[in-house]
């Protein structure tokens, strides 16, 4: 279970699955904001709120990689899982050395989503 009040942003250029994420995430009891852009998030003062980043590693323009990099330079540790479709060795390993939480290969079963969740947050 979710612990009530923490915020999860989802970023990803795809809109079923970013409206898919939010409605899962909701359904957990977690308050979401969503971004279709790494950009559209680090311009909002909302994205600052955030406990937790759910985001595409491949989208035009800023990648979630180098989101993840940007956020450490800023100093903030929400932590970031990172999701995508890829399958190239190189992604796991650059989504490693990045620092990210948790890394998720659509599509991806909800239980391995809330397994990461629990790993990160509710710990």
């Amino acid at each position: 279970m979710s612990k009530p009040g923490l915020l999860i942003a989802v970023i990803d250029d795809d809109d079923s699955f970013r409206v898919a994420m939010e409605g899962l995430l909701r359904s957990m009891g977690y308050r979401t904001l969503a971004f279709s852009s790494a950009e559209t998030f680090l311009a909002s003062p909302e994205g600052e709120r955030a406990d937790c980043i759910l985001s595409d590693i491949q989208m035009p323009g800023m990648s979630g990689i180098e989101l993840k990099q940007r956020l450490d330079e800023q100093h903030r540790r929400a932590p970031v899982i990172m999701v995508t479709a890829r399958t190239e060795p190189t992604i796991r390993q650059q989504a490693i050395e990045s620092g990210a939480a948790c890394l998720l290969r659509k599509p991806f079963e909800m239980q391995t989503l809330v397994d990461c969740l629990g790993r990160v947050l509710l710990h």
